[in-house]
């Protein structure tokens, strides 16, 4: 166990954005951390909790550090603690227009917010309920930025219109940005910036939770209990051990579901355009040809960026690459919903071809994400068809959605904002 004192020397206090990034950095680690003051204590890998400390100049903070790598964590807690000096800013406070809010955004996007002064994120956030689209896009008239998630529109009519109203930044509290037209972007001069990394566990367990509930039938099992139906018929499901696992596309949330995959006992085998041949010198997981995967796996996790045109992602999962697939064969996508040609899943589901199947993202899913609609008329089948068959998990675009994962995107997009507004170089973050 590791203890050090810590006399705050900022103005402010540990305001929003120390506490952000003092929390982001306890998250990578696996010891625990917590921050006390005469009055109360923090767990360190909770922004609100730190904000809680209400931690002013002059405050000795107590911090201690308990687990296997609790040197390398006091370390990093102290580099990220200090406060750096102020940058020549383009606007005094960045004003950004948040489009498509819910009630779990303003947590910590609100918080981080608040605070104006040397070392602050200097940001004035307005939140609209609606999408971005062609139809909503002018109530950025006046902003600097606009902050979008998986679901918004940015193509070129939309970048267009937002280019009259004066914006230069498009944050996008999301990895993937296939939603942006990047060249209209380019055209218009405006930066776009997302979270390359959040919470790849919180992916990849979705990922294994739901073809898990899919493969031992939990649904059908629960309202069957719920009716006092105690019988196992339609229940039956498949060992996972000794099974090959295939994971195609092995970035950061790839890597997780093979880890969990290889906990399970299973032979873990990786596509992707750009191998990480150290995954293999590892032990992780054995690179095969794309039809070597498809033909050997009993399991399929898609974790590849929707790339469309000439040789890019979209689509990946189609007739023809079903039918070089096992009989029986568990397939999970928890990336983007048009890696999978919907009618092709739906045919080879009416075929008997796959064991189970999970989604927590579909083609066509766009207007339905994130929005109730149990009281709409059916004007969109597709959800009707997947959900009739009984081997088929369906969820709405939820993998990424914990605690941590929530924190760790609004900490990012902040400092992203705050990385465009002072001229700090972006790092993985900018979209080229």
């Amino acid at each position: 166990m590791k203890k050090f004192d810590y006399v705050v020397k900022n103005p402010m206090g540990i305001h929003a954005r120390p506490a952000a990034l003092l929390a982001q950095a306890c998250t990578a680690f696996k010891s625990v951390v917590t921050i006390s003051t005469d009055d109360h204590t923090a767990d360190a890998k909770d922004v609100l909790q730190i904000l809680g400390l209400a931690s002013a100049k002059g405050m000795t903070l107590h911090v201690t550090v308990d687990g296997d790598d609790e040197e390398a964590a006091a370390e990093k807690i102290l580099e990220v603690i200090q406060e750096e000096a102020p940058k020549n800013k383009k606007a005094d406070i960045l004003k950004i227009a948040f489009f498509g809010t819910k009630d779990y955004d303003r947590i910590f996007f609100s918080e981080l917010s608040k605070d104006r002064g040397d070392g602050a994120y200097n940001v004035d956030i307005k939140y609209f309920s609606s999408r971005l689209t062609e139809e909503t896009a002018s109530l950025a008239q006046g902003y600097d930025a606009v902050c979008i998630f998986v679901n918004d529109d940015a193509s070129r009519p939309v970048i267009e219109i937002l280019n009259k109203c004066g914006v230069k930044l498009i944050l996008l509290r999301c990895a993937g940005f296939n939603n942006v037209d990047h060249k209209a972007a380019q055209e218009y001069g405006m930066t776009v910036l997302r979270v390359p990394a959040y919470s790849p566990y919180a992916v990849a367990e979705h990922a294994m939770t739901i073809i898990q509930a899919a493969n031992r039938r939990i649904h059908k099992a629960y309202n069957k209990v719920r009716d006092n139906n105690f019988a196992l018929s339609g229940l039956l499901g498949i060992d996972l051990h000794n099974k090959v696992a295939g994971i195609m596309g092995t970035g950061r949330i790839g890597v997780c579901m093979a880890k969990i995959c290889k906990g399970y006992g299973m032979t873990v085998l990786g596509w992707d355009a750009f191998p990480n041949k150290k995954l293999e010198e590892d032990g992780l997981l054995t690179y095969v040809s794309k039809e070597e995967l498809l033909a050997q796996s009993d399991l399929i996790s898609l974790h590849a960026p929707l790339i469309m045109g000439e040789g890019g992602t979209h689509h990946l999962i189609n007739a023809e690459t079903i039918g070089m697939m096992k009989d029986n064969v568990m397939l999970v996508n928890t990336s983007r919903g048009g890696l999978i040609d919907v009618e092709a899943l739906i045919s080879a589901l009416k075929d008997g071809k796959f064991h189970a199947v999970a989604l927590d993202v579909y083609e066509g899913e766009d207007t339905n994400v994130y929005t109730d609609r149990s009281e709409d008329r059916l004007t969109n089948d597709i959800v009707a068809r997947l959900t009739t068959f009984p081997n088929l998990i369906l969820t709405s675009h939820q993998a990424f959605f914990t605690r941590e994962a929530l924190q760790a995107i609004a900490a990012v997009t902040m400092e992203n904002a705050r990385n465009f507004n002072e001229s700090i170089p972006f790092g993985q973050a900018e979209v080229k």
